[in-house]
């Protein structure tokens, strides 16, 4: 269905807010899980989807590595959210009388301190406004959400305090996922390209895989190691490099990557979003 855009979560969640800035032209179609989202973007239900994968408090998000190499779907973007989050409450309600508080456990994660302030005990939720719609719906003034703002007015619930997230820098970056890989110039500016690889049981396989990089000037920003079916000697690396696979440098690295690689699949090239110098300069 065309001008449609899958996410995991409910209507008010922060998918949803990032869904809207980065395809606003597009309809957001909420989902209850990472594979209800995959499923209907590989059936064609929806042109498009949005996934979370990895946050600037709490590390890694949503396994995408897992689900994504052998779904034939393709990373075509990327997003970059500033999360806050909001203590909501039943109307009337009185913050010295809450007990628990309930959310995404990624959520609760980021609001630890605010947690430990307030002493309150922490709920997991399967969503952050689905937190919000729960405590709505169970009338249990001892009982609050952390959620994105929307979700309080979606809700019928009051504020009872804002930005309670832990640190102020916390970001979420979304890739954009489509059945099509993205078209991308090879001199574009700022290309990002995304991979899985294993490397042969060797010794210093991963050192020989990785030097072509180091000897081509590739910059590569993420490496992640991943247990593939559950055997400890078959790990799945996910990895982003600068530039375009069919540049010279990159191709060259690419090509010597293969001499020690059981397997490599690209997942995606496509342009860095504008926010990932400036998170990146922020950081050094």
């Amino acid at each position: 269905m065309a001008g449609t855009i899958a996410y995991q979560g409910e209507q008010g969640s922060n998918s949803q807010l990032a869904c809207a800035q980065a395809w606003p032209e597009h309809e957001a179609v909420p989902m209850a899980t990472f594979e209800d989202v995959f499923s209907a973007l590989i059936d064609g239900d929806v042109e498009r989807a949005l996934i979370p994968i990895e946050n600037s408090v709490a590390g890694r998000v949503a396994d995408i590595h897992h689900l994504l190499p052998t779904s034939g779907l393709h990373i075509v973007g990327e997003h970059f959210l500033p999360i806050h989050f909001h203590l909501m409450v039943l109307p009337g309600a009185e913050v010295e009388k809450l007990r628990t508080v309930h959310s995404h456990v990624h959520a609760l994660g980021q609001c630890r301190k605010a947690i430990r302030r307030l002493g309150l005990s922490p709920i997991v939720a399967g969503d952050t406004a689905g937190a919000a719609r729960e405590i709505a719906e169970a009338g249990d003034p001892t009982s609050a959400a952390l959620a994105p703002e929307p979700a309080a007015a979606l809700y019928g619930l009051e504020i009872a305090e804002r930005n309670v997230e832990d640190e102020a820098h916390n970001t979420t970056r979304f890739v954009m996922l489509a059945r099509e890989p993205a078209v991308v110039p090879v001199d574009a500016g700022d290309v990002v390209t995304c991979f899985v690889f294993r490397v042969r049981n060797l010794p210093a396989a991963l050192y020989k895989a990785l030097g072509g990089f180091a000897t081509n000037g590739v910059n590569m920003t993420k490496l992640e190691s991943y247990m593939v079916d559950g055997h400890f000697t078959a790990t799945q690396f996910y990895a982003e490099v600068d530039g375009h696979p069919s540049s010279p440098a990159l191709a060259r690295a690419l090509e010597e990557l293969t001499f020690f690689a059981a397997e490599l699949r690209m997942l995606g090239t496509f342009a860095g979003s504008p926010l990932r110098h400036e998170l990146v300069n922020r950081a050094n």
